[in-house]
């Protein structure tokens, strides 16, 4: 704003028309741009893409706002910020979101009109992200935007796949996997989560030779036709006389070996166990270790197939009741008893798992556990306990990285197999991004075949998504660009993804370039519903309403507020008393400037601190503080922090106390006492603003336009410098004497309240005893202030107070008194 008259301060702030203002303001102006070609230190953010897979809720503004919290930080600090943004728009959550939203599937409308619907959800989908970004101020560069479908994506990944390929660290393999009936589709170790449900233990009779009987307990008795052996422990005195003999299975009638293993638990069931191929993960190690035969019992649908006898095409849990009813029939059900158990799920679907023996792809990740857990501590963590997190994963890991998925929407693997040798052969680098069902390879098998047969399988979601630095970094076409921003330099995402997201990216980075991604990982919480149900989802929903309902009612800077209440790594419910107290300190901040323009505008602070009165000490002490303590807080991605200590400063130093001890000053009060309140004012209301700059963006903008932004030539407070205060401020006599005027104001105001008056209710007189001559001078120099925070019309300093008035307060070297002003009783 030009210097002159003062700028229309509306008296009440309109959040929605000044927030969709500036936000278009903001990107017309370039704001937020990187600039490639900037002589300053880059800060660039390796954006979570957010996965395509319903709508956006309050958890993702939530993590994300906390994102753009440090983005902001390094801004004002000098730093060129680089922060991107991606939509993760390929592979199977955004396959299931088109098999609910369009109640469609690729075995229904073929591949390719699959393909086209899933491209068009998407992009719809997409076009509602960006919009909810934009509303609540994440202070992306939209010049860098991405999908992991894109033609750059595709490339990079198909480009990754292959120099594994190349390097040794991928390979096909026929052997057990996870896979999910509901799905379709292998998946991988990091895609399970565990679910405790109501279960049943069988106690099921098998036969020895001869008549006698073996007590076996299982909760999967529609996996009796895949028994393939029977466990005892070796040191159970109850069975291990058993081990060497032969075991008949009830109902199918196979002959299987009893065997004894460490890995039995004779205190679970009866002590002794089936393997099946498959139930879990146990007899996968004991058909290796035992080089047991393969009794493969259901299908990629997860139905049972003709090794099931009668009981073919059902559903396990189908043939489990009907098996179980056979069994009883038979009398070789002996028990059953209910119990809790902890079963694997997909954590897309929530489906049960089972163990198929599919051909898949893998990247080798299990030789490769000590340089993983070695990049691991060279990440600096945002909190640092998820470093455990990471560390635990990699630890226990069991399975590499299962890349392969039989699905349709995702990335295609750039190979085909010679339909004459069975070589595979791989796309050429200029044939990428490539389908292989679409195209041939460039040149004919090194056996002179020529007849192929593509790789109908697509790649997993991750496998491109862990590609995310090289892909915004514009690997493959900018070597220059991707050199200035990597290894990135921080980052953010959720702590559920760790295992997945985090891993991930670290093994491709480790294995394409020996280097870590990034320097520092910042790790939120989740949003959790106030209804009780837990994590809000894209598809399960819970929280109390959309996010820019929430926005429409309180405004961006209110949610963003919210989400800054909680540091990172923390859960938080969403709590509509915590937004509506982040709309409160919006008006609050609203209304200090406004109350404070008129002593602002045309004001020009003086390059020095001027003399100044005890009170302005005080405040300026405060102040550095408060400033020394948020930005060390922010260094530290401490938000949280850094909001807590500004607005309890703002509130509680400023609002409540400074500006009503030195108000009379500025409306009365000429020469170095008005300078020195205003000089203060100026610096205190500054600085305030820019330190809630990064969480409440709009309306400290606003005010910085209308009174800070020609001072400092600056366009945007987003823009301007962080600050850094004077360390003369720091006054320890001040911040005594500040307490001393709090004090006595408190005194008075609580006073007032015991006796129903108003604060404004006026004093005919206040006596104050100091018994430290030292501060006799420092608090007859703020007597004035004091006046103006009681309202007393006249404040005395004296040896000893007047019996006749009010003693209200006796602390230390301090005693104060008054006599209310009774005239109009």
């Amino acid at each position: 704003m030009s210097q002159g008259e003062p700028a229309p301060f509306p008296k009440r702030y309109d959040p929605g028309a000044a927030e969709r203002r500036l936000q278009r303001s903001w990107q017309k102006e370039g704001i937020y741009h990187f600039e490639p070609h900037r002589s300053a230190p880059v800060f660039s953010i390796d954006t979570p893409p957010p996965t395509v897979s319903g709508e956006l809720h309050l958890g993702h503004v939530y993590s994300y706002s906390q994102a753009d919290f440090i983005a902001r930080f390094w801004r004002m600090n000098g730093f060129n910020v680089f922060y991107p943004m991606g939509f993760d728009d390929n592979g199977l959550p955004t396959e299931r979101l088109v098999e609910r939203s369009a109640g469609i599937h690729a075995d229904e409308v073929g591949r390719n009109a699959f393909i086209e619907k899933c491209l068009q959800v998407s992009e719809e989908a997409e076009v509602e992200y960006e919009r909810l970004w934009r509303r609540m101020a994440i202070s992306i560069d939209w010049r860098y935007t991405y999908r992991t479908i894109d033609e750059l994506s595709r490339r990079t990944s198909q480009w990754s796949f292959i120099d594994l390929y190349r390097k040794g660290l991928v390979y096909h393999q026929e052997a057990p996997t996870i896979w999910c009936p509901e799905c379709g589709t292998a998946i991988a170790q990091a895609d399970l989560n565990d679910l405790d449900r109501e279960s049943v233990f069988y106690t099921l009779a098998f036969s020895l030779e001869g008549e006698e009987r073996l007590e076996i307990a299982t909760t999967r008795p529609e996996l009796l036709p895949a028994c393939v052996a029977v466990f005892v422990h070796p040191e159970d005195e109850r069975t291990r006389h058993l081990a060497g003999r032969s075991v008949r299975v009830p109902i199918f009638g196979q002959e299987v070996p009893l065997l004894a293993d460490d890995a039995v638990d004779p205190d679970i069931g009866t002590g002794v166990v089936m393997c099946c191929t498959f139930g879990d993960a146990v007899d996968i190690e004991w058909w290796r270790r035992y080089q047991l035969p393969l009794r493969v019992v259901l299908d990629g649908n997860g139905r049972l197939n003709g090794m099931a006898d009668k009981y073919i095409g059902l559903t396990p849990i189908e043939a489990r009741h009907q098996i179980v009813k056979e069994l009883n029939e038979r009398g070789l059900l002996l028990d059953h008893r209910q119990f809790i158990q902890s079963v694997r799920i997909h954590e897309r679907c929530d489906t049960p798992i089972e163990y198929l023996v599919t051909g898949q792809w893998f990247i080798q990740v299990l030789k490769f556990k000590d340089e993983l857990l070695r990049a691991g501590e060279q990440v600096i963590w945002h909190p640092d306990h998820m470093h455990v997190r990471y560390r635990d994963w990699v630890e226990n890991l069991q399975w590499d990285w299962c890349i392969s998925r039989q699905r349709t929407f995702g990335v295609p693997f750039p190979l085909w197999y010679c339909n004459d040798c069975g070589e595979v052969i791989l796309a050429d680098d200029s044939q990428l991004p490539v389908d292989p069902r679409e195209s041939l390879p460039g040149e004919p098998c090194v056996c002179g075949g020529t007849s192929f047969t593509p790789e109908e399988d697509v790649m997993d979601t991750w496998a491109t998504s862990s590609l995310t630095p090289q892909i915004v970094g514009r690997w493959l076409i900018d070597d220059q660009f991707y050199a200035q921003v990597f290894p990135m330099s921080f980052r953010p995402q959720s702590h559920e993804i760790i295992r997945t997201w985090a891993f991930y990216t670290i093994v491709k980075s480790l294995h394409h370039f020996g280097v870590v991604p990034w320097k520092a990982a910042a790790i939120s919480g989740w949003g959790l519903s106030p209804r009780g149900v837990g994590k809000i989802s894209k598809s399960r929903g819970g929280g109390p309403m959309t996010p820019l309902e929430m926005i429409k009612l309180y405004s961006a800077d209110a949610v963003r507020y919210w989400a800054a209440s909680t540091g990172l790594g923390k859960d938080s419910i969403i709590n509509q008393e915590k937004i509506q107290a982040g709309a409160k300190l919006v008006t609050k901040l609203w209304n200090v400037a406004r109350f404070s323009q008129r002593f602002l505008t045309d004001y020009v602070p003086p390059a020095l601190t001027p003399p100044i009165l005890a009170t302005d000490r005080w405040i300026l002490s405060r102040l550095q503080h408060t400033l020394k303590l948020a930005t060390e807080a922010y260094n530290n991605y401490d938000y949280a922090t850094a909001k807590s200590v500004t607005e309890t400063f703002f509130w509680t130093d400023l609002a409540d106390n400074y500006i009503e001890l030195v108000k009379q000053r500025l409306y009365d009060e000429p020469g170095e006492a008005l300078d020195g309140a205003r000089f203060a004012l100026y610096h205190v209301l500054l600085i305030t603003i820019k330190l809630l700059a990064p969480i409440l963006p709009h309306v400290t903008e606003v005010i910085y336009l209308l009174l800070f932004a020609d001072i400092e030539e600056q366009k945007s407070i987003h823009l301007s410098s962080w600050p850094k205060g004077e360390p003369s401020w720091e006054d320890g006599v001040a911040e005594e004497i500040g307490a001393i005027l709090v004090g006595m104001t408190k005194a008075v105001r609580r006073k007032k309240s015991e006796q129903h008056l108003s604060l404004a209710t006026e004093l005919s007189k206040l006596q104050v005893v100091v018994e430290d001559p030292d501060l006799v001078h420092q608090i007859s120099e703020v007597a004035i202030d004091l006046m103006s925070a009681t309202r007393a019309r006249e404040v005395e300093l004296v040896d000893h107070l007047d019996p006749t008035l009010e003693e209200l307060l006796s602390e230390g070297n301090i005693r104060v008194a008054v006599e209310f002003d009774r005239s109009d009783d």
